[in-house]
């Protein structure tokens, strides 16, 4: 019997919202070489998977978070999937940039949840952590509890454990790199060669030179 994380993985890289690519990497925003590309937001195209992603989010919530009185989403990735999981949670929402505005009323926090809210913040992928934890900053910073975040997907870097654990937040998701790279091996995606590549790379992904 396969597990949600494979099943989801699965569907990933049916519709192409993860692409492995070991023997041709892409090149991150950050300049590191990766075998691996994630763009959530094509699961929104999607109505089965959009609705498989707002339910499991929503499981993630009611079993490791049931305390939680309003949701954020981390802007842009998760804006969409928040809002599904507050709406069928029938909690408060709002969404969080990356920095204030440099315009208008200079909002970094776009809407409106009630003083004291404790806040479960959805996030569509985890890489490092850095932009994730800016967000819970920002909530912290304007009062807000945060308990939690739960998240589509993650690559499980060592370097976001670590951050998540100084930042004392919790993260649960859905789906991450291992159980990816498994289920890709066994439905032919890629070989056995080429999931010796990927778990050298996640080994090490800022100095890792495959391709060049």
């Amino acid at each position: 019997m396969k597990t949600i994380q494979s099943i989801f993985a699965e569907k990933l890289l049916g519709i192409k919202a993860i692409k492995l690519q070991p023997n041709d990497p892409f090149t991150w925003a950050s300049g590191w070489r990766s075998p691996i590309y994630t763009d959530n937001r094509k699961t929104l195209a999607y109505p089965e998977i959009r609705s498989l992603v707002k339910r499991e989010l929503v499981r993630l919530i009611n079993t490791h978070f049931p305390e939680a009185t309003a949701v954020a989403g981390v802007a842009t990735g998760a804006i969409a999937q928040g809002a599904l999981v507050a709406e069928e949670l029938c909690l408060p929402y709002c969404y969080v940039r990356p920095k204030p505005k440099d315009h208008g009323m200079g909002n970094q926090i776009e809407g409106t949840i009630p003083e004291g809210s404790k806040v479960i913040v959805v996030e569509d992928l985890i890489s490092t952590g850095g932009s994730s934890l800016k967000a819970v900053d920002a909530l912290r910073k304007a009062g807000f509890e945060v308990i939690g975040m739960v998240a589509s997907y993650t690559y499980g870097f060592p370097v976001a454990e670590e951050a998540f654990k100084e930042a004392g937040v919790k993260l649960v998701t859905i789906c991450n790199y291992d159980a990816t790279t498994e289920i890709a091996a066994e439905i032919g995606y890629i070989s056995k060669d080429d999931l010796e590549v990927l778990k050298e790379w996640r080994q090490s992904p800022s100095t890792w030179k495959q391709g060049e």
